[in-house]
């Protein structure tokens, strides 16, 4: 029987990764604080979470007929249905207050005020007058149904959306609509229908312990990774970045006014071991006159406008964990599984699909 190129291939990384082995296991199992180093648990999370979250996309949303947008920071509002019509209202969240914007909202008639909700939640996250709140993946999502979601910020914060919805169902076998149902269907798809990619793995690890990045091995292990190549049962062993952006792509198919909970995805880098996961985090007001936030956190004194402290729930998920680790009997050894909120994961870097 004929070897198929990427079989040689990875016969031959397999042979010569032992002699990275040490640098390779050094890489994986260290500096998460438990010889050395530190993790989520102990780190300060506030400042990378916030950087990058803010506006990001031009259209926001579109709300009974009329097109939401955003540019330099100042909201706009126009017909939808005459794409090239000039702006009928303009709001800027640094000068333009709430009231002002909910002026608009009634004279449009724009159902459920999300001028309102936009210029009073990005004025407080320009301000950095916002507080971050993290927990595991079921906590998180908890913690959304307890308080006002704010489907507009969220919407406003995202990046790109162009997974196509029904694949992202067919692949997860969950309503893209429904992002808890997506977390968890996430698991099941790349199970199912992909693998994580050992034999790239293993060429890196010899292209960047052994030959420290003199050959380019992993680019013969490629291959197409969108939801279309992978249902369409091509060659599609993933790794983890590319895990991430699935992800993230499945829990961003559908317009966050449109989801259940609406969230924003994005990925955090771990440059100490060489490791990409996923970060998933929404916008919540909290509830006037609350004890808490249902995280065991003192509710501060509410805005002067009434509503709550603008909330940011976190949270973080490794599907290479999931996916990898669980389906190898190693999950005692090397993961905790798809939640990545704990000791076994670090952050160097987090950034938002913009």
């Amino acid at each position: 029987m004929d070897l198929t190129r990427r079989q040689l291939l990875a016969g031959a990384v397999g042979g010569t990764a032992a002699v990275g082995g040490g640098r390779a296991i050094y890489n994986v199992f260290l500096g998460y604080d438990r010889f050395t180093g530190t993790n989520l648990l102990r780190q300060d999370l506030d400042p990378m979470v916030a950087s990058g979250f803010r506006p990001s996309e031009a259209h926001v949303a579109t709300v009974d007929g009329y097109r939401i947008e955003q540019h330099d920071g100042v909201l706009s509002v126009a017909d939808d249905s005459d794409t090239e019509s000039e702006p009928l209202e303009t709001l800027d969240p640094a000068t333009d207050d709430p009231a002002d914007a909910a002026a608009v909202d009634a004279e449009l008639g724009l159902s459920d005020g999300p001028l309102e909700e936009l210029v009073a939640d990005l004025s407080a996250i320009e301000s950095g007058n916002v507080r971050f709140v993290y927990d595991s993946y079921p906590a998180f999502f908890d913690l959304i149904a307890e308080h006002d979601a704010r489907p507009y910020t969220v919407s406003a914060v995202r990046g790109y959306r162009d997974a196509d919805p029904d694949l992202v169902a067919d692949f997860t076998g969950a309503d893209p609509h429904d992002p808890e149902a997506v977390v968890e269907g996430l698991v099941d798809g790349f199970r199912e229908h992909t693998n994580y990619d050992i034999e790239r793995y293993l060429a890196g690890s010899v292209e960047d312990n052994v030959l420290f990045g003199a050959r380019d091995l992993r680019q013969h292990f490629e291959s197409e990774t969108d939801f279309e190549a992978i249902l369409a049962g091509e060659d599609t062993g993933l790794f983890c970045y590319e895990l991430t952006r699935r992800s993230v792509d499945a829990l961003q198919a559908v317009p966050a006014p449109d989801q259940t909970a609406p969230v924003v995805g994005g990925f955090v880098k771990n440059d100490r071991h060489k490791h990409v996961y996923t970060i998933v985090a929404s916008v919540v007001r909290g509830r006037a006159g609350e004890d808490g936030d249902g995280n065991g956190d003192e509710v501060e004194d509410e805005d002067e406008d009434g509503t709550g402290d603008l909330i940011v729930p976190v949270t973080f998920l490794d599907y290479t964990h999931s996916t990898l680790y669980d389906d190898l009997r190693m999950r005692r050894i090397l993961g905790d599984g798809l939640d990545a909120y704990g000791d076994g994961h670090r952050a160097t870097g987090i950034h938002w699909y913009q």
